[in-house]
């Protein structure tokens, strides 16, 4: 059920989304069980392109592929993984170190490889499987998915002009960012809610 999910996520968010380029240039932080992984190279062989992913642990040997580099290392290690690089990207997902805060210094450090009209890919942004009583019920997990999804939120609110944010809910959810601009990002902006206002007020009054 769970590799089902996460198929038709990556099928509808990603592959609806990007099939109609000409070629493929892919940056994959987070290889696991190559679940993505294999899906982007099926991609690559129906037109053309290159991939590149990143993990801590050694899955070199999951695919043997000319289009495929696999490196060894941590995701924020920008300087060594960039000496890979002979080209800017039109797709990136992290697919991590699900924390918040780690997930917007993977965005920071790898916006300006990333073309514009490019997309970058967040993985689980979506708490709702993970609620109280819900079929993944997890507190942990349904906290750190809602307070990267609020992060992002708030990251837009600072750069309006710089991307434009879509969700998808399906499973444990993702995000896209669609690169607009090729200025760097500002921080995070909370955004500021009036939903309890009202509350408050008749509280104060009383």
């Amino acid at each position: 059920m769970e590799n089902k999910n996460f198929n038709l996520k990556i099928q509808n968010f990603i592959f609806n989304k990007e099939i109609e380029r000409d070629k493929f240039t892919i940056l994959e932080f987070g290889v696991r069980e190559g679940r993505s992984t294999k899906m982007f190279l099926d991609m690559i062989k129906k037109k053309s392109g290159r991939l590149i992913s990143v993990d801590i642990d050694d899955y070199s040997n999951l695919f043997s592929n000319q289009n495929w580099k696999f490196i060894k290392t941590r995701d924020d290690n920008v300087d060594l993984i960039s000496k890979h690089f002979d080209q800017n990207f039109n797709i990136i997902l992290i697919d991590s170190l699900h924390e918040p805060n780690h997930v917007i210094n993977l965005i920071n450090k790898y916006w300006k490889f990333l073309e514009i009209n490019g997309s970058l890919y967040v993985d689980d942004i979506s708490w709702i499987p993970y609620s109280k009583g819900n079929w993944r019920d997890h507190e942990y997990t349904e906290n750190i998915n809602y307070d990267t999804f609020e992060l992002l939120l708030n990251l837009l609110n600072s750069n309006m002009d710089k991307f434009i944010l879509e969700f998808n809910f399906q499973a444990s959810g993702m995000a896209r960012l669609t690169k607009i601009s090729d200025e760097s990002l500002s921080k995070p902006s909370k955004i500021i809610k009036r939903n309890n206002l009202i509350k408050k007020l008749i509280k104060k009054f009383k």
